[in-house]
């Protein structure tokens, strides 16, 4: 269906016609916003009369029309226009507003309409053709089906946001030769917030609430605020109106004071709460009770929260707010602890002395501001939260799915940046005084039922410290080998790893790759077998698993790993994980718990499974020995991972393509991305997943080993011995639709893109 031009519809000539302004009289809007549940009521679900006149003055009435209305809220439109239409057809999707239309419609025994449960797009095949069709629903993905409803002659008019989100009023004309004609008529406000209820419970008029609302706009406070400024109102009296109107419980303050439980208030933000003006009160049974100041607060966010519990909003008077928040204000320290390395030190201690400390250094809003920050991190599934200062700019980043995402409406300046290291520094327990040497802390976070260990690395540079925060869950559950992203081959292999009697087996890879997720793998599964006895050594330990002995490394008091080791083997042990090999003497350790019968599991930092070998030579492993001991090595990258929901096949990228297939691309080839969608964020990726490099190591690569052969013949060797490639494990995903070509660049070196040449190896004579 072809539509014209848009054409711009003039306000000054609108006149409504004196039918719509009988019909208006006739039906008092009271009768619906006395709705027994005050929830339903909303500026769009009962629009005002303004608003309605607003958009009859558009509208070209005939004679007893046939009327669609969709966004039908709680009926008082279609109640309207069914005092002038022949039949008038309701459309509202929440199921629980339809219910409640009709029955307001049925008490005010009107016959000729009716208000259906559905989608608004789809509109109303069985009662087609309409003259009118009013859509009052901002968000239509389309009106195409609308359009093909109405009648000839006839008329839709829709409420659309524009590119500012402000709502704008626009009418689609159906002529004789049934080409659509679209006219934008101006903008149109549904709000039926507490202003407006000021003025239908004649509090104040329109004069006072227009004054109100500039002075709320330029001091960034509530139009309520304002009005109480502004006029002789006795709270009490006020909230009481307000509450009655709203269908909300008026709380007393001495009452809610008893049974406030602080562990809620913190598990929000207080940035959050102060921002909404909600202060979550305590639950009983399935019941949340929130306490506000503000009747419009949206509790959204909460509810995501808590999504089993129903929420009571409780009204009470800004005085009584304060008091409220007063009370809660200090328990914000609640949502850090300290980490095991400070257990001796007693919990309250150390909140009472942080709050000493932070009293002359920071403000209370720098504290919210950091907890902002980390629940940003959180929400965001971030991995790490950078804050860090340049010229006379401080830059908030997060990295999400390996890259760094810029958070741009933190606007701090460098003297507030000081004060926010200082609230870092102070939950991390750092020196707040140093400032030109590097420091790291820890410290956690609990969101809801999550809870977070917080790696906090602050560093001297050039313009002022920078501060990095690592955010580690702590009680997420541990991914199965299954999900690793392992072929089936690899992950097969991986297991009978697991099941020998001895022998060290390595995992590879830079900082970040997840190479102790794929440990943590192998650990759950020897934790459900419980066959087998299994230790570990951490610093500091990353997840806590049932039926294993963690240990973390102290080395400020002379425990190291390799101090561990030697401790672990008198304690009957099957299966030892030491958390990384980084130097000699926990190499030497770990081979001589392998030579006298340990599954040895580990981590390296290096590049590649090959370059493990050389990494061990450089640490001193003598190359008999790691001969002898060594079962496999795999080396790993994180690539992002295609988001499920919005995945398509796609062309893929030539210039990839020609480096990837160099002598011609495969016909069975084929790649895939995400389009993006709301549960990516529009990213058409979500999460990461292991790209893996498997070395198994056969006699041949033994003898290889023993004779400390260099690396580049050693992956000669290795690549005929049935080495699996990282290439080869990233072409497999692409393929699978599991993550997009475009990360092949970014996991794999330019000399590994191409197949490497395999040829077969020469042995010495």
């Amino acid at each position: 269906m072809k539509i014209s031009t848009t054409q711009q519809g003039n306000p000054a000539n609108r006149k409504i016609d004196p039918r719509f302004e009988a019909a208006l009289e006739t039906i008092d809007r009271q009768h619906f916003i006395n709705c027994e549940n005050g929830s339903l009521v909303a500026g769009e679900s009962i629009p005002t009369t303004e608003v309605l006149k607003q958009i009859f003055s558009v509208l070209t009435l005939p004679n007893y029309p046939r009327v669609l209305h969709v966004g039908a809220g709680l009926g008082y439109p279609c109640a309207v226009l069914a005092k002038i239409a022949s039949k008038v057809v309701g459309i509202e999707k929440v199921a629980t507003l339809a219910d409640a239309a009709m029955d307001k419609l049925s008490q005010l025994q009107l016959k000729n309409v009716i208000v259906l449960h559905g989608e608004g797009e789809e509109g109303s095949a069985q009662f087609s053709p309409f003259d009118i069709i009013m859509v009052t629903t901002p968000g239509l993905k389309t009106l195409s089906t609308l359009l093909h409803q109405l009648a000839p002659g006839g008329q839709l008019v829709s409420v659309e946001r524009t590119e500012s989100t402000l709502l704008k009023l626009v009418k689609y004309v159906q002529d004789e030769q049934q080409k659509i004609h679209r006219i934008e008529q101006g903008l149109v406000s549904f709000d039926n917030k507490s202003d407006q209820t000021l003025i239908e419970l004649g509090i104040v008029n329109r004069e006072i609430l227009n004054e109100a609302k500039i002075r709320a706009k330029t001091n960034n406070t509530l139009i309520i605020d304002e009005v109480r400024q502004l006029i002789n109102v006795d709270d009490l009296a006020l909230y009481r109106s307000l509450a009655k109107r709203y269908n909300l419980e008026l709380g007393n303050v001495d009452i809610l004071l008893r049974r406030l439980d602080p562990a809620i208030f913190n598990r929000f933000s207080q940035a959050f709460l102060d921002h909404h003006r909600l202060i979550p009160l305590f639950t009983d049974h399935d019941t949340l009770r929130v306490a506000t100041s503000d009747p419009d607060a949206s509790m959204d966010e909460i509810q995501q929260v808590f999504p089993r519990h129903r929420l009571v909003k409780i009204l009470v008077t800004p005085t009584d707010f304060r008091r409220l928040w007063s009370a809660t204000d200090l328990s914000v320290q609640a949502h850090t602890t300290p980490l095991p390395d400070y257990e001796e030190k007693v919990l309250a201690e150390k909140d009472q002395d942080l709050l000493g400390k932070a009293r002359p250094e920071v403000g209370a809003h720098l504290i919210s501001l950091f907890e902002a920050m980390l629940l940003d991190a959180v929400a965001e599934r971030a991995s790490d939260l950078h804050i860090e200062q340049y010229h006379r700019t401080v830059r908030i980043r997060l990295r999400v799915d390996g890259e760094l995402r810029d958070l741009p409406h933190y606007e701090i300046t460098p003297g507030e940046l000081r004060g926010l290291i200082n609230v870092i520094k102070l939950r991390a327990d750092l020196n707040i005084a140093e400032r030109r040497l590097p420091q790291g802390g820890r410290s956690r976070l609990r969101v809801g039922d999550a809870l977070f260990d917080l790696r906090i690395q602050v560093q001297p540079s050039l313009h002022a410290e920078h501060v990095v925060i690592r955010l580690l869950p702590q009680n997420s559950e541990l991914i199965s080998i299954d999900k690793l992203g392992l072929s089936s081959a690899i992950a097969d292999n991986y297991r009978r790893l697991l099941r020998n009697p001895a022998g060290l087996v390595l995992v590879v890879g830079p900082t970040g790759s997840g190479k102790s997720t794929t440990l943590y793998a192998g650990l759950q599964l020897l934790a459900d077998d419980g066959a087998r006895k299994v230790i570990t050594v951490e610093d500091p330990i990353e997840y806590s698993i049932t039926n294993i002995q963690q240990t973390r490394v102290r080395p400020e008091i002379g425990f190291s790993f390799a101090d561990a080791m030697r401790s672990f083997v008198r304690q009957d042990p099957d299966v030892i994980l030491v958390g990384e090999i980084r130097d000699n003497e926990t190499a030497v350790e770990a081979m001589r718990a392998s030579q006298t019968g340990h599954v040895v599991l580990s981590t390296l930092h290096c590049n590649d499974a090959v370059d493990a070998m050389q990494r061990l030579y450089d640490l001193g492993v003598h190359p008999n020995s790691l001969a002898s001991e060594l079962l496999a090595v795999i080396a790993q990258r994180l690539a992002k991972r295609i988001c499920l929901n919005c995945r398509v096949p796609a062309e893929p990228d030539e210039a990839i393509l020609r480096e990837v297939f160099p002598d011609g691309t495969p016909h069975s080839f084929r790649s895939f991305i995400g389009k993006g969608c709301e549960q990516c964020n529009d990213s058409g990726t979500h999460g990461r997943m292991g790209v893996v490099e498997y070395l198994h190591i056969d006699p041949e690569l033994r003898n290889a080993i023993a004779r400390q052969i260099p690396v580049g013949e050693l992956r000669k060797l290795a690549l005929d011995c049935g080495l699996i490639t990282m290439r080869d494990s990233a072409l497999d995903h692409v393929i699978q639709g599991n993550i997009p070509l475009s990360e092949l660049p970014r996991i794999l070196p330019a000399e590994r893109m191409a197949p490497e040449a395999r040829w077969q190896w020469e042995k010495p004579s």
